[in-house]
């Protein structure tokens, strides 16, 4: 084959070395604008694992590199006049430029032809060529000349940053951070050859405008860095080789992710790779470890299909395929850590302690998780765990300290045993809104495994508030009796607490339960609906009234009747459900509230209904009992709530007397379309935390004790509340605690036989699995 990469960074050379080294038949030529031997930029950071990979794929480019490597295990962080360190880490770091030469020889040494000082402006200059390598980076001119094809989505990031380097050699990868009376700048340091350090310096532009960074040039850019981090530099200049560029050097990072990877333009097949298919923040250090293993999937799919050129579409294709999964996990990790950086002053560093703030830090990627802390460095870790723990009002002695999800919480009058809280959820199985024997066994069942705190299904206020005919609910003595036996279980044979949720279902209500036809209407013997706007929940839902003030004044009071029963019934704690498209987030959605009067239209207006709710219970809610508030802290459709708003309604819960805020999403309309993973929900409640400072609960894909620690641990919520986990496992936190080897956790004395039998065979299972490794 005829094979060109336009672009001589470390994707189109190895990606060329790798091609030529197997096949010497084809024809390769790589061509970069430099010169010869001339980059720019300081060091790069590789993984262990890509590493591993070019020793597989060219040892001897491999070997070479690793002579050349810098290896750390250490991240120190400098911040608020303390310094901390923690190890086991593992980065490897080599000089950009060193390693674009060793490339570089490697190609020569193999016979691939290397066109320096030409820039390609089309891929049309190449006719002859079978393939096209279009690595030409981020503003890629291949890419750019087909956007119909590519369709790039390239967005700037708000950060702005400047790549410098120093001659001081660090022995850690430092972080250092500090403020300035116009806000926190912070610096990436790591040493990449003996005597030098690349040090990168990031601040919000809010800060970089009003120190005047946009108007100063290079020389006084560097001045000012300078003098900012001049005990950290300890007497060391900072320096810049980006004197090419124009202006004051500083940058704002662009991510970029393209719908497909590859075009055929008529005589060449052009694909795209490394930085003009996809970037990664810096905060994580991937973009080289991307462009690297690109190259290598590519090759790999050429062995798998054949090296002629007839092959090129079936590799192309498969090879988009496997990376797609590869980049966009490292793009996930590494928009988590840049959004990290983007927010880090004012939502952690201005009220965050030493402590917390280095493991909100090392977790920021959110890959690095509570146990694999451990496993780096478990010294670290305890000692954090033990902080934690007397901040939480424990003193765990010499004894080793619990996890974080297994110290106590208190709000107001009520203290919980541990973090984790049964989500309510509906099991449509009461009869005329009175829970029976099937809602005793089941809540009791899951407060004998070990939960700090349980709720039952959201309970209705009135018969018209159900979803379902089968729905639980508070309007009656007979309803609030059951409830008493309920509650006085958990309290009389557990230590955990109960709570109850309040709710109206609003036009989501007189539907059949749900093994029957989610949320499809009742065919017979369904009630009038009311919302905020006359708007049906489906096509073929029934469509709701829009409610009157007098509609207001009446189920308000039906919140307050039912609050009282709650009180009496013994309930720890009340969540009002103002989330999921129910009649109080109907009021608060712009997709469902449609009104001109002075309850729709601004937040303010859209909140006053759910406001005046939550007021009207606070009043006759005891005092020394907390109530959350469950909101959808994003519609997940076009034009509906964002995480902004929810901002804005937290603040406003927050100050009519809210203690919690519950922090789900979406439900509200059914076009919704949410981008679903392990924790997806968790940066709502990590950014009312930490941006409004009102306690929040987590909710969504917690499914194990090591996400729920890693919550926790980083302040991105007070309370983790677990949902389908504990309908397969109502002793979930029991074995929760058991698998990661916490022996603190009380189990009910009728089955202390079982524990030290579960306990032992979670640990020949491990000692078996260790086993079996190679």
């Amino acid at each position: 084959m005829r094979i060109v990469c336009i672009g001589g960074g470390p994707a189109g050379l190895y990606f060329a070395l790798l091609m030529k080294r197997r096949h010497p038949e084809h024809q390769i030529t790589v061509v970069e604008r430099n010169r010869p031997y001339d980059t720019f930029g300081w060091g790069i950071v590789f993984s262990d694992q890509t590493m591993e990979a070019m020793r597989v794929w060219d040892p001897e480019t491999a070997t070479e590199i690793e002579d050349a490597f810098n290896h750390w295990d250490d991240i120190e962080l400098v911040f608020k006049g303390r310094r901390q360190r923690t190890t086991g880490h593992g980065f490897v770091g080599i000089g950009r430029k060193r390693m674009l030469n060793i490339l570089q020889d490697r190609c020569k040494a193999l016979g691939v032809e290397l066109v320096f000082e030409h820039e390609a402006r089309s891929d049309e200059e190449f006719p002859s060529a079978d393939l096209i390598i279009a690595a030409d980076g981020v503003n890629s001119v291949i890419r750019n000349r087909y956007p119909e094809v590519f369709e790039p989505d390239l967005q700037v990031r708000p950060n702005r940053y400047i790549w410098l380097g120093t001659d001081k050699a660090f022995e850690a990868f430092t972080f250092d951070f500090r403020r300035t009376e116009h806000g926190w700048f912070q610096a990436h340091i790591y040493k990449f050859d003996e005597t030098t350090s690349t040090f990168i310096v990031e601040t919000t532009e809010e800060a970089f405008e009003a120190h005047g960074l946009g108007d100063m040039d290079q020389d006084q850019s560097i001045g000012f860095c300078q003098d900012l981090f001049a005990e950290t530099l300890d007497g060391h200049a900072l320096m810049s080789n980006a004197r090419h560029m124009r202006g004051s050097a500083w940058l704002n990072f662009q991510r970029l992710v393209c719908a497909r990877w590859s075009h055929f333009n008529g005589r060449s097949h052009v694909v795209l790779m490394g930085d003009s298919a996809h970037t990664a923040h810096f905060a994580i250090g991937s973009g080289t470890k991307l462009a690297i293993d690109d190259a290598i999937e590519l090759t790999r799919q050429f062995e798998i299909f054949g090296h002629d050129a007839d092959q090129i579409p079936a590799v192309l294709k498969a090879y988009e395929a496997e990376r797609r999964i590869g980049v966009i996990r490292i793009q996930n990790a590494a928009r988590n850590a840049m959004e990290w950086f983007e927010v880090v002053g004012h939502r952690y560093a201005d009220q965050f302690e030493p402590e917390q703030f280095m493991y909100s830090m090392l977790t920021r990627s959110q890959r690095i998780s509570h146990e694999n802390l451990r496993l780096r460095d478990p010294v670290w870790l305890e000692n954090y765990e033990r902080w934690f723990a007397a901040r939480a009002g424990m003193d765990p002695g010499p004894s080793k300290p619990p996890p974080p999800m297994f110290t106590p919480y208190q709000v107001r009058g009520l203290t919980l045993p541990n973090r984790i809280v049964v989500s309510p959820m509906a099991m449509y199985s009461a009869t005329d809104g009175v829970a029976d024997d099937f809602h005793l066994v089941h809540i009791g069942a899951r407060a004998m495994g070990g939960a700090g705190l349980i709720f039952p299904e959201m309970t209705c206020v009135s018969p018209d508030a159900r979803i379902t005919p089968g729905c639980l609910g508070l309007w009656n003595e007979d309803q609030t009796a059951a409830f008493r036996r309920m509650v006085d279980f958990v309290h009389d044979k557990t230590s955990a607490k109960i709570g109850i949720q309040l709710g109206h279902a609003g036009r989501k209500g007189a539907t059949r339960v749900a093994w029957e036809g989610m949320d499809e209407p009742l065919d017979d013997g369904g009630w009038p609906l009311i919302s905020a706007s006359p708007i049906p929940y489906l096509p073929q839902s029934q469509t709701p009234g829009e409610m009157t003030r007098a509609d207001m004044d009446r189920v308000t009071a039906d919140f307050v009747a039912a609050t009282r029963r709650a009180a009496e019934a013994g309930f720890d704690i009340l969540e009002l459900h103002a989330a999921h498209g129910y009649l109080l987030s109907s009021f608060l959605s712009p997709l469902t509230n449609q009104r001109t009067d002075e309850y729709g239209g601004d937040h303010a207006n859209r909140a006053r209904y759910p406001l005046e709710v939550l007021r009207a219970i606070r009043e006759v809610w005891p005092d020394e009992r907390p109530i959350s508030v469950r909101l959808s802290a994003h519609d997940w459709a076009e034009g509906g709530n964002t995480a902004e708003d929810a901002e804005v309604f937290s603040r406003m819960f927050k100050d009519a007397g809210a203690d919690l805020i519950d922090c789900s999403s979406g439900q509200v309309v059914t076009e919704a379309q949410p981008v679903y993973g392990r924790m997806y929900q968790t940066p709502f409640s990590d950014r009312i935390r930490n941006e409004v400072e009102v306690d929040t609960i987590a909710v969504g894909a917690i499914s194990e004790a090591d996400h729920a620690n890693s919550i926790i641990a980083a302040g991105r919520a007070d309370l983790c509340a677990v949902a389908r986990p504990f309908l397969a496992d109502p002793a979930f936190v029991l074995h929760e605690a058991a698998k990661i080897g916490y022996g603190g956790l009380e189990w009910p004395k009728q089955y202390l036989s079982a524990r030290q039998q579960y306990e032992t065979n979670l640990e020949r299972a491990a000692a078996e699995a260790a086993g079996a490794k190679p």
